[in-house]
């Protein structure tokens, strides 16, 4: 029965890509566009169970935050901001240096940018950086006075109960959709057969020489360069 469930979305999904497909010629946007319809069904689904879990008196709290996180988990999957250790560890952490930034009883500009700056920290040291966090730290400080009257509930219900269920919105649309989630790089052996093909310690060492820092998934970004590659000595074969 649940094959048979399976199927039937997916089969949806294929249909509904393809009819969303006119609206934009580049794969990219069409899948993005699919999401925004997945987005609005988890959303929808995630609020109404939120709202049955915790009440009204939270429903309006997280709602800048979920917003940013469904664009991650919705419209980019496989980013590593995206990914369970990100969702969770960044938006628990962030709870946790907002609260306890809350109860300092700071000036409201001081607390804010503490809790922010606290909460980016925290997600580097412990490599969970997701960008709702900073939204969730700066609710914790700046939100309604059920924020501060929750205290450290604030960070099990409803942050860590909202993250769960948008976790569980987010992969349920990409079971049906055909997507990766939570994303993992697709394994192929790569054969250096010429001298002027990169490897993965050449790769890494030119991540980090890049002045810039870069936040990509070294396996995806291989496997795509090495694509490149192949298609490149196609090409050339074709005009000889």
């Amino acid at each position: 029965m649940s094959s048979n469930i399976t199927g039937a979305a997916s089969s949806a999904f294929a249909h509904l890509r393809r009819a969303l497909g006119r609206l934009a010629g580049d794969r990219a946007t069409n899948e993005r566009i699919v999401a925004g319809v997945g987005a609005f069904v988890g959303i929808a689904a995630f609020a109404w169970l939120l709202h049955r879990l915790v009440g009204s008196g939270h429903g309006p709290l997280l709602i800048a935050p979920v917003g940013a996180a469904a664009v991650l988990v919705f419209a980019v999957p496989a980013s590593p901001l995206a990914q369970p250790w990100a969702l969770f560890g960044g938006n628990l952490v962030s709870a946790l240096i907002g609260v306890t930034v809350a109860h300092m009883g700071l000036d409201p500009w001081l607390a804010a940018g503490l809790a922010v700056g606290g909460a980016i920290c925290g997600m580097a040291l412990l490599r969970c950086l997701h960008p709702p966090g900073g939204a969730v730290a700066l609710t914790a400080v700046l939100g309604a006075p059920e924020t501060m009257a929750s205290g450290y509930a604030f960070v099990v219900m409803p942050v860590a109960v909202g993250t769960l269920l948008l976790f569980l919105a987010a992969w349920a649309y990409h079971r049906f959709s055909g997507h990766s989630y939570p994303h993992v790089a697709t394994a192929r052996p790569v054969a250096v057969t010429s001298p002027l093909e990169f490897t993965r310690t050449d790769l890494l060492r030119a991540i980090d020489d890049y002045p810039d820092l870069l936040d990509v998934n070294v396996e995806d970004l291989e496997q795509l360069l090495h694509a490149a590659e192949t298609h490149a000595v196609e090409r050339r074969r074709a005009f000889r």
